[in-house]
């Protein structure tokens, strides 16, 4: 054999773990500087949040917090913030993320929470996650690809940090991108930063969420035809929940064009319906409804309710992300769909919350993990079959319109379009 073939081969292969080696090493420092970042941010928005109940009046401040927002974002911003669609507009095509925007988003989400904006927090997990990976690879002037690697080993930390499944963090960077594929390069980078960051958050006292849903009836064909009625409703209502974001954007800058004063009107209508509810269900994350509809409580209307409470936040210019307010829409209704047919009400909002987050976002393995870590394994054959479902009755639909659709979901063909 040639020897400096050999050379080559060799010189090769050292380089290629050479990478790999450096990768695993980036990987676990960010998992663990994630970790600290997304524990501060988990337990400011948790403190500003229980200041907001036990202290009503902050509520009168929407009006005002959406404006502060605004300009923060023009001052440092300069107006181009195209939150988590740039991250995954980096990871498609190697765009610059400012540093600055994971530090902005992270105030600007701290400051919605105070005033009760209904809004999450898994949105900002993924820019400021996604900045710092981004800017890493820039520092240590990685090639392309060892970049798109290192944004989404930022998103998983976070996302793993905040909402304590490590397993459906690890996958959410790798299929959220481009529908259809999978980045599996990035499997062991982002499965090591999810990991640490989880451990690191659970060290600093956040814990992972984890909701008994009881006894789970055999998978037989009654209960299966139940789940997939379901999972077909979820799916259409996730359709519902983008497209009302998508027109209520579009009108709200035809009828305010000034942006500041449609902040405020639309922060004031926030107000005036949290003031007619009578209480704060539907303001912030609403984890405490998503916990009531899980063990089979709950209105009829709340999913509704919820879409028109965050449609009207997030155009307003609160930040935040719809993650959760999308838990809380398929808690909700799922919770209200077993009440009505008299099926396992807590069975059904625990597939109604990782549905309607799968029609959303078009990430099912995702989906089926968040489920499993969040309800336990005894359902995972409905969670399988559901996510399943909604995935093909969402259609093209998402929350983020730099989501490339690669594959179709209903052949096999390749179609490479953005999400609607």
């Amino acid at each position: 054999m040639n020897s400096e073939y050999v050379k080559h081969k060799v010189k090769h292969t050292e380089q290629r773990y050479l990478k790999m080696f450096r990768g695993v090493f980036l990987s676990l420092l960010m998992g663990g500087a994630l970790g600290v970042v997304g524990a501060a941010f988990n337990l400011s928005v948790e403190w500003v949040t229980d200041y907001r109940i036990s202290h009503g009046w902050l509520l009168f401040l929407l009006p005002v917090m959406g404006i502060v927002i605004l300009f923060l974002y023009h001052v440092l911003l300069h107006d181009r913030d195209r939150g988590t669609n740039l991250v995954l507009l980096s990871i498609q095509s190697d765009e610059d993320i400012p540093l600055r925007m994971s530090a902005l988003i992270f105030v600007s989400t701290v400051l919605s929470h105070l005033v009760g904006a209904s809004v999450g927090r898994e949105g900002a997990a993924l820019q400021i996650g996604g900045a710092v990976g981004n800017k890493l690879g820039r520092l240590f002037s990685l090639s392309k690809e060892e970049k798109k690697t290192l944004t989404m080993v930022g998103m998983s930390a976070m996302f793993s940090s905040l909402l304590g499944t490590p397993m459906a963090a690890a996958f959410f960077p790798l299929e959220v991108v481009s529908v259809g594929i999978m980045h599996y390069s990035a499997l062991l980078p982002c499965v090591l930063a999810s990991f640490v960051a989880r451990e690191v958050a659970k060290f600093m006292g956040v814990g992972a969420p984890f909701f008994d849903i009881g006894s789970i009836p055999e998978f037989q064909w009654l209960p299966v035809l139940e789940i997939a009625g379901l999972a077909v409703l979820c799916g259409l209502v996730s359709i519902v929940f983008c497209m009302s974001l998508r027109f209520g954007e579009f009108y709200a800058k035809k009828w305010l064009t000034n942006r500041y004063l449609r902040s405020a009107v639309l922060g004031t209508a926030v107000l005036g319906m949290t003031l007619l509810i009578g209480d704060q269900t539907f303001n912030g994350a609403g984890v405490d409804y998503i916990n009531s509809c899980v063990v089979g409580q709950g209105t009829y209307d709340g999913f509704i309710i919820k879409i028109v409470f965050t449609v009207l936040s997030i155009v307003a210019g609160y930040r935040g992300g719809e993650i959760i307010p999308s838990f809380f829409i398929g808690a909700s209704l799922g919770a209200a769909y077993g009440n009505l047919i008299g099926f396992e009400p807590a069975l059904c909002a625990a597939v109604g919350m990782g549905t309607v987050f799968c029609g959303v976002t078009n990430c099912p393995v995702t989906s089926i993990l968040i489920c499993m870590e969040l309800f336990g394994f005894g359902g995972s054959w409905y969670f399988v079959l559901a996510c399943a479902v909604a995935y093909m009755f969402s259609g093209y639909y998402g929350l983020y319109t730099s989501q490339r659709i690669v594959y179709s979901k209903f052949k096999s063909n390749y179609i490479d379009k953005k999400a609607q």
